[in-house]
């Protein structure tokens, strides 16, 4: 909490890709009926959450909700990105580390944000595949 300043103005340093994803409403929010969810608090403290709708197999629409860091949140967005419109099976190939190497200038101190990030996009899959 305490560094919360830091972490404000610290969204200028990443490339203006990344700033525009932070800062997109696409995927940020929650949704009151999805077909799956999850919930997540990381070791940091942040909690992220994921929710998919999955049409014919293939994620047709995701959010994420944080209330943590711009590095979470960018993570967050980066895997919902890369996630929608994959196949159930291609979403589970998503990485840590494909997070991190689209977002350059994630902070070395903040790599564990794209681990809690699949992890919860993973919670959320798993979510959707014990209830078929």
């Amino acid at each position: 909490m305490g560094n919360g300043h830091r972490e404000e103005s610290s969204v200028t340093e990443y490339p203006r890709e990344v700033v525009d994803l932070i800062k997109n409403p696409r995927y940020f929010g929650r949704m009151n009926d999805p077909d799956s969810s999850s919930y997540l608090r990381g070791p940091c403290g942040d909690a992220m959450e994921f929710y998919l709708v999955i049409d014919n197999g293939k994620i047709a629409e995701i959010k994420y909700y944080t209330d943590g860091c711009h590095p979470t949140r960018a993570c967050a967005a980066m895997a919902a990105k890369l996630a929608e419109g994959k196949t159930v099976k291609e979403a589970l190939s998503i990485s840590a580390g494909e997070i991190i190497s689209r977002l350059k200038g994630l902070p070395e101190d903040h790599l564990h944000c794209s681990i809690l990030s699949v992890s919860t996009l993973y919670r959320a899959i798993a979510d959707y595949l014990l209830k078929k």
